[in-house]
């Protein structure tokens, strides 16, 4: 595992999860149902617990929704953490029904004065509040092109903000300071490591699609990570909130910060190839995908499918298990560096998903 040296920061308690502190980083997500109803709401949460999903926000539009909070969070395992804008007596509604932390953007919560008194109940719950600053709501930053001070502007209101919650002597605080735009959110967190100690939360804000959104906050997340800048990640997509754990947990496996899950391995294939090598990683990721606890692994499962024989059984015998191609439709399994056989690729995926399984009951005795 690679240790990158990490900012500390201050431990904050979601819940019964803890982050800050350099303890292992945490990945969350954020509901696109109705919060109205109760239903599907609590449906799709329960589905982002099984993938490894650790807090979960839900928007509450109104105080309809926010009158289920209470409802929810007897029927999940994960905190629950609220997100509220333009009213607060909505966020002091969701406080009152025990919510486990509350987001917000001061910017447009209301007056001083509500605020102040939001600061309060929440102090008094003992309710962390997440200052959740956004490029696109404040108004200030939309004159400038210049990403630096469009930066230092969110790092500027943050600061601003997280001064009101220190009057009151309020500390259990985590920021975020997101944009859409890459250079801006890095030097944003940059900027804000070095002046305050408070948990992240990091994000690049309205990445975009499965395809786009997953390449911009690889990049966007993963040079922050590598700062050793960061608490608890979401993944914004415009997607199927699982896919936002599914591309979380391949950024920390990949950067060595949580090893967890199956790391598949394989050739970008060529003329060499004589198997149908695209098809069969496809197969083999779509059925690793609905394999149930497989991100609680605190060992990970490494597998290679190589289409040659050029660097092919150099790989497979690094990772736990692996194929390389040997011929038409043919492969050598090894395992732990050993062959165990030849194996026709028709029967590549079944049999990896056998050994992953396997292996799954030797780590987990």
């Amino acid at each position: 595992m690679k240790f990158y040296k990490r900012f500390q920061t201050k431990k904050i308690n979601i819940g019964n999860v803890t982050i800050g502190g350099g303890l292992p980083i945490r990945i969350q997500s954020m509901t696109n149902t109705n919060s109205r109803d109760l239903k599907s709401t609590v449906k799709q949460i329960k589905q982002l617990e099984e993938v490894g999903c650790e807090l979960i926000r839900v928007s509450f539009p109104d105080m309809e929704s926010a009158l289920n909070v209470r409802k929810i969070k007897k029927h999940i395992k994960i905190p629950l953490i609220a997100d509220v804008h333009f009213d607060y007596k909505i966020a002091l509604e969701v406080i009152k029904q025990g919510v486990d932390k509350l987001r917000i953007n001061p910017s447009n919560i209301g007056s001083q004065d509500k605020l102040v008194a939001l600061v309060k109940e929440a102090k008094n719950a003992h309710i962390p509040i997440r200052i959740g600053i956004n490029a696109g709501s404040l108004k200030k930053i939309h004159h400038s092109s210049n990403n630096f001070m469009r930066a230092k502007t969110l790092v500027c209101v943050a600061i601003e903000h997280i001064k009101v919650l220190e009057k009151y002597n309020f500390q259990d605080i985590v920021v975020s300071l997101k944009a859409s735009n890459i250079d801006t959110t890095i030097q944003a967190y940059r900027l804000f490591a070095s002046k305050r100690t408070y948990p992240l939360h990091l994000g690049i804000t309205e990445a975009g699609s499965i395809f786009s959104g997953t390449i911009k906050s690889s990049i966007g997340v993963g040079i922050m990570l590598y700062d050793g800048i960061g608490d608890t990640i979401r993944v914004s997509l415009t997607a199927d909130p699982i896919e936002e754990i599914n591309v979380a947990y391949c950024i920390l496996q990949y950067m060595g910060l949580r090893n967890l899950g199956v790391e598949v391995i394989s050739c970008p294939t060529c003329s060499r190839c004589e198997v149908d090598l695209i098809n069969i990683v496809l197969k083999l990721e779509k059925k690793i995908s609905v394999i149930k606890n497989l991100r609680k692994l605190h060992k990970p499962i490494k597998v290679a499918l190589m289409g040659c024989v050029v660097n092919g059984p150099g790989e497979a015998k690094d990772a736990d298990f692996g194929i390389a191609a040997s011929g038409k439709n043919i492969g050598v399994l090894f395992k732990n560096g050993n062959i165990i056989c030849k194996i026709s690729s028709d029967k590549w995926v079944n049999k990896i998903i056998s050994m992953i399984e396997e292996r799954m009951i030797h780590i987990q005795r």
